[in-house]
């Protein structure tokens, strides 16, 4: 999958660094890294807190860093090319896929979430975070983190595919839990924080499911100004980098890599299988109707795969 050489793309859509720590709020979408952390101390009897505290402010040795937006961010072809510039034009891909189908489909507005690129550690609503959790969304500020790096340590340490995709589906997974705090559902993973049916796990699924129902629209929906879409059309190949992305970071599959064996009532984003079908509910159906994990009585058989 490639963005259309000649969109035009705003660099100034994003941000580099991070507001002052605000407090221990939930974070959700924590990267490999960060899971693996924590599934780690759960399997092996520790105290899930003290990992949690390094997500929101106890790692004070980490450096932060900024990552400027470049000036190179201006066209489709620089978002092919450049790992920064493609998230930044897969968030303004996202802005145009939610800005239409949310208020479609819920009668909700859409809300766009705020977006920084940083480097080493940032400082957010929902306190202090190093890059080791991966990228991540923080309701308090409503913003959604990214330190590019991890998109190669997806692929180096986890297996992941490197397509462009792969990186996409990561950026669309964030944006997942925007639209769930939009919604009102976000809340949902702190009332039942663990295990292969529990809130924090459905709630990590949906924004698998709503990172499906943008791809079903991404390479569809003319750019603002009724130019082409932002994405060419989306290929099998294409399709298969996302579903290795969303493999790559299952709970089963790092559990195996971390401990050797896998417990699934550590669980806090869903099995690799389950956030593949996810995906693909969301990418076959484009209905957000078609997410609604919180109803599903069986995760692993999504309705809208039936």
């Amino acid at each position: 999958m490639t963005f259309n050489e000649g969109l035009q793309i705003d660099p100034n859509r994003v941000s580099g660094g991070g507001g002052p720590g605000l407090g221990g709020g939930l974070a959700l979408g924590g990267g490999a890294l960060g899971i693996i952390a924590l599934i780690a101390s759960l399997l092996l009897g520790g105290d899930p807190g003290s990992i949690l505290g390094q997500f929101t402010g106890a790692d004070s040795n980490a450096k932060s860093g900024a990552a400027t937006t470049p000036d190179h961010c201006k066209t489709g072809a620089d978002a092919n090319k450049y790992v920064d510039c493609r998230v930044i034009a897969t968030v303004q891909s996202l802005d145009n896929v939610w800005g239409t189908e949310l208020l479609k489909q819920t009668g909700r507005k859409y809300v766009a979430p705020k977006v920084t690129l940083f480097s080493g550690a940032v400082n957010t609503g929902c306190g202090r975070a190093s890059s080791a959790v991966g990228p991540f969304y923080c309701p308090a500020d409503q913003t959604a983190y990214f330190d590019t790096s991890f998109f190669q340590e997806l692929v180096d340490r986890f297996g992941s595919s490197g397509g462009p995709l792969a990186q996409e589906y990561v950026v669309a997974h964030e944006f997942g839990h925007h639209i769930q705090n939009q919604l009102g559902d976000i809340n949902k993973a702190q009332r039942d924080p663990k295990g292969p049916t529990s809130g924090a796990v459905r709630t990590e699924l949906q924004a698998d499911c709503y990172a499906g129902v943008w791809a079903a629209y991404a390479d569809k929906l003319p750019a603002p100004g009724g130019g082409q879409p932002f994405l060419k059309p989306l290929t099998d190949n294409d399709i298969r980098d996302a579903l290795s992305a969303a493999s790559a970071v299952g709970d089963d599959r790092i559990q195996k890599a971390s401990t050797g064996r896998v417990n699934p009532e550590a669980w806090t984003h869903g099995s690799s299988e389950e956030r593949q079908k996810w995906f693909l509910t969301g990418y076959k159906t484009g209905q957000v109707k078609a997410c609604d994990t919180y109803s599903a009585p069986d995760l692993g058989n999504p309705p809208g795969l039936r």
